[in-house]
């Protein structure tokens, strides 16, 4: 991929050239993939894909991430046992953002969390801003 830094993967991808055409990577050829609970839809995590890995997912039913910090694919909870199940797999209206609806098995989150978006809240629901911007 042209434009691509030497820390990106560099494995040929299997993905449709058809669906690869349509990405719009980052510079280092990754997309962000938000993995959200199908049937409740809460977000889960964010991570990352190059056409290998989104490639992977569509075609195992497992989700396959690229670990920027291990330089490696990943497959989510071959380690861990806290598998991701996938059930959709979205693009975005740019093209450049996934959306990965799975079926998670025990925690998403790294740190044993169910997801990787409830330990530090900024702000609560949406009313409490409307109400503190017209105060």
């Amino acid at each position: 991929m042209a434009g691509m830094t030497t820390s990106t993967p560099r494995t040929p991808s299997g993905l449709d050239p058809e669906i690869a055409a349509r990405l719009k990577r980052s510079a280092d050829g990754l997309l962000p993939a938000i993995a959200q609970q199908y049937d409740t839809r809460e977000v889960l995590m964010l991570g990352w894909m190059d056409d290998e890995a989104l490639h992977r997912t569509l075609t195992t039913g497992r989700c396959t991430y690229w670990s920027r910090s291990r330089q490696e694919y990943w497959v989510k909870g071959d380690t861990s046992g806290h598998v991701q199940w996938v059930k959709s797999v979205a693009l975005d209206c740019d093209a450049d953002t996934l959306l990965v609806q799975v079926d998670q098995i025990g925690a998403a989150c790294h740190t044993g969390a169910r997801t990787c978006f409830d330990a530090d809240v900024l702000l609560g629901d949406a009313g409490s801003a409307a109400a503190a911007a017209d105060q």
